[in-house]
């Protein structure tokens, strides 16, 4: 792999080593009675890339967003994904709004720090795994900039299919990527 180069939030060009920007794909995996899970290889690479603080042969820390108790998964960001977001945050909404407001509790009071051991396992708590009804399995889907841990089971009785729905009124074989807008030409 080639080393590549990041842009932070400020311009600053970064040397860095293999990045991979997005986290893609799902798996489901083994969970033990203490709540250890292995992470996928891909998803710590990315998880490792965007933790500025990491280094080889140490954890790398991520930020879990449990949600309320109504919430039936766990969202999993990285550093570099929250401060983005946290970012965002500052620049567009205004201090007091109902809407910073939910934000703010969510990415505060409904959230926990955790890390990946360099083993590449992550430990979730009990209430946590009781909460999205996890038991001896987890599925691990991305979504893009961050991922989702789900009980196999739960996300099976509950999940929205909304893409598949949108994709049944279009025809067989229509590409989804026609949505984007051509490239200009220099």
């Amino acid at each position: 792999d080639e080393g590549c180069i990041g842009v932070r939030g400020g311009g600053q060009a970064e040397e860095r080593g293999p990045v991979a920007r997005r986290f893609l794909g799902s798996e489901t995996v083994k969970v033990d009675a203490k709540g250890r899970m292995t992470i996928p290889a891909s998803f710590r690479r990315v998880i490792e890339a965007s933790d500025p603080d990491w280094q080889p042969k140490q954890p790398a820390t991520i930020i879990v967003v449990h949600g309320y108790e109504t919430q039936k998964w766990l969202e999993v960001y990285t550093v570099e994904a929250v401060h983005e977001i946290e970012e965002s945050i500052e620049q567009n909404l205004k201090p007091g709004s109902d809407e910073r407001l939910w934000l703010d509790d969510l990415r505060h009071g409904q959230s926990f720090y955790a890390q990946i051991d360099t083993d590449g396992r992550l430990v979730l708590p009990q209430k946590r795994r009781e909460q999205i009804g996890m038991a001896d399995e987890a599925l691990i889907r991305s979504a893009g900039t961050y991922f989702t841990i789900w009980s196999p089971a739960v996300y099976e009785q509950s999940h929205d299919l909304t893409p598949r729905k949108i994709a049944a009124k279009y025809p067989a074989g229509f590409d989804p990527r026609s949505f984007l807008p051509a490239k200009k030409r220099e």
